[in-house]
């Protein structure tokens, strides 16, 4: 245990700490699912677990609300795990080392995991409590979330009986979500050739320091794309002089816009002063452009291992052209929400291997029509590359119940205890609740949760005290809906 066991509450935050110490990356979940099923048996309460991995716990209603309404909490098990490059860490075996940071709590140099750890927690810790008036719980815990929605999507129709559920993913303390974007992806392999590398020397070019984020989340803010930049740079390069593609790698994770990418390229010996010139040039100018968004952003030239093969000219000047062509970004913003992003692009990672450059883009709209079509601008840039694409199968949307009376629970709630009002919103990302709305038609759901910042990079930070608020409020609506039946 670690000082974060010491933070309030510390019901919730012993297990958030426990949490940081086991691995759970996404489809790697089998160590969390076995302490939340040790958790449930220890305090002899009903666990299941399906087939796809997902857990149930029920727990009976307190005295005098065993009758009441069965409310389910909903929270998932894995984590994205992104670090940065100059970190030594190993997901499959290290533990997240915590770090506090003022009111906020982060990690060294990884991410936090508090997406969605402090949801798993506020569950863990109701589950164990003693003192708190709630009717019957059913705490379900998803596995693969972050990369798929898969555990969600494998969810029987018959595991839950409650039709009120708590989704316990959002990220923003003083709202309340109502509604998410759906999403889709692509799998795209762009052909390349190989040549000899007679006569050229290497380059090894650093693109790093860049923000990243959410893809969906913190789409809006117009954060650089290492993945484009780079691409853009060696394009820029390309009409100074002739140099060939060796190798080329760029983003991490799916849902997470790229933070760092690099790149080694063939030169001849006499240009390689000229060719860093042109580099850094090309990154100055860029990076004042961005500066507000990225003021941290660098670029490192350094000799590279002798090289033996690069990309004929024709193959890789394809290939950078359609990194950079490649729908990235936000394309349309709602017409109904203000300031709610409808549709986005994420051009999420890239590596160059033998004998193709594979790319993956996640895509995400509330409107499913504008999903299809960005999925289709994109499948386009990359049929002109000359390259197969492979449609990823996706996630609904979740479309906002303005009537929804367990909002209406929410918000009175929410303004008693923490005395104001909630923002009423729906997010451009991805929540288990489209899903499980499918599946279970009838359960009136909503989303909240506490200040959670920079989500998927090793920038995630949550607040303390805003976890605090949280457990109070989502303990006091538990009692008010159990005290309503």
């Amino acid at each position: 245990m670690s000082f974060v066991s010491d933070f309030q509450p510390k019901a919730l935050w012993k297990h958030f700490d426990a949490i940081l110490a086991i691995p759970r990356g996404s489809k790697n979940e089998e160590a969390i699912r076995q302490y939340v099923v040790t958790v449930g048996k220890k305090n002899n309460l009903e666990t299941k677990v399906d087939s796809a991995g997902n857990v149930v716990v029920c727990k009976p209603g307190t005295t005098g609300y065993e009758a009441s309404p069965i409310t389910v909490l909903q929270c998932h098990l894995d984590m994205v795990n992104e670090k940065n490059n100059d970190v030594e860490h190993d997901f499959d075996k290290d533990p997240i080392i915590p770090l506090k940071d003022g009111e906020y709590l982060k990690a060294s140099g990884t991410t936090l995991g508090a997406d969605n750890g402090i949801g798993m927690a506020t569950c863990l810790a109701l589950l164990e409590a003693e003192e708190i008036e709630h009717g019957p719980l059913e705490c379900l815990f998803t596995v693969d979330e972050e990369t798929g929605l898969t555990g969600a999507s494998a969810l029987s129709s018959e595991l839950l009986e409650g039709t009120q559920l708590l989704n316990l993913d959002s990220e923003e303390e003083g709202s309340v979500c109502v509604g998410c974007a759906g999403g889709a992806g692509m799998n795209i392999s762009i052909p390349v050739e190989a040549a000899p590398a007679k006569g050229l020397v290497g380059l090894r070019v650093v693109l790093r320091g860049l923000k990243g984020g959410h893809s969906g989340i913190d789409i809006h803010l117009q954060r650089g794309n290492a993945i484009q930049i780079l691409s853009r740079m060696l394009l820029e390069l390309k009409v100074e002089g002739d140099f060939r593609l060796a190798e080329f790698s760029g983003g991490n994770m799916r849902n997470a816009i790229p933070r760092e990418a690099s790149a080694v390229i063939g030169v001849k010996a006499e240009l390689v002063e000229k060719t860093e010139a042109k580099l850094r040039s090309s990154f100055s100018a860029i990076a004042l452009e961005i500066k507000p968004a990225e003021p941290a952003m660098e670029l490192a030239v350094s000799p590279s291992e002798p090289l033996e093969t690069v990309l004929s000219s024709e193959s890789g000047n394809r290939a950078l052209l359609a990194l950079y062509a490649s729908p990235h970004g936000v394309a349309a913003m709602s017409y109904d929400i203000e300031g709610l992003v409808e549709t986005s692009s994420n051009l999420a990672t890239a590596k160059l291997g033998s004998d193709s450059l594979d790319v993956h883009v996640s895509t995400r709209s509330s409107v499913a029509s504008a999903l299809d079509a960005i999925m289709r601008k994109t499948d386009a840039v990359s049929q002109l590359a000359g390259a197969t694409t492979e449609w990823v199968e996706g996630y609904p949307g979740w479309k906002p119940n303005m009537d929804s009376p367990l909002l209406k629970v929410v918000c009175s709630v929410h303004e008693t205890v923490l005395g104001s009002q909630p923002k009423v919103e729906a997010v451009h990302a991805g929540l288990e609740c489209g899903i499980i709305k499918e599946k279970y038609p009838e359960m009136d759901m909503v989303s909240i949760g506490p200040q959670i910042e920079f989500p998927h990079s090793p920038d995630e930070r949550v607040h303390v005290a805003s976890v605090d608020r949280f457990y109070g409020l989502v303990t006091a609506i538990l009692k008010d809906l159990a005290a309503r039946s």
